[in-house]
């Protein structure tokens, strides 16, 4: 499967996500809920791992590869907390959209931090998901 498959499948299991979660939270504190939600994501995400340590043993990762995946999971945490405090506060329909403006926040910190160039379809293409963000998440 080529990128552009994986990026949809992630799609389908980040709509599933937000709708599943919706309905979790109701009655549970939204802490409780992302710790029970990352519980199974870490036991989950461990079975699949665990066969490519051979090919990736934990003590071949450089300290920079320690420090920005440890950065990289306190970000997915703290990205998980406030999603799930959102949904518990707001309509999935709402949040989701608003969540998805995380994708204009990656192509300027990929700009910004990673050099990467964007053209006018880029910036055009963020104004778009930033505009249609914005008019879902209205009331």
């Amino acid at each position: 499967m080529n990128w552009l498959t994986w990026a949809l499948l992630s799609a389908l299991f980040a709509a599933l996500t937000a709708v599943l979660a919706k309905l979790g939270v109701a009655g549970v504190n939204s802490n409780v809920a992302t710790a029970v939600r990352t519980t199974v994501v870490l036991g989950f995400t461990w079975l699949l791992a665990i066969p490519g340590l051979r090919e990736s043993p934990l003590g071949g990762l450089s300290r920079r590869t320690w420090l920005f995946l440890a950065l990289s999971g306190l970000a997915t945490g703290m990205s998980w907390i406030c999603y799930f405090r959102a949904l518990q506060l707001g309509k999935a329909s709402q949040v989701a959209p608003i969540d998805k403006l995380s994708v204009v926040l990656v192509l300027l910190l990929g700009a910004l931090v990673l050099g990467e160039r964007l053209t006018f379809r880029e910036y055009t293409g963020a104004g778009l998901i930033a505009a249609g963000a914005i008019i879902m998440a209205l009331k």
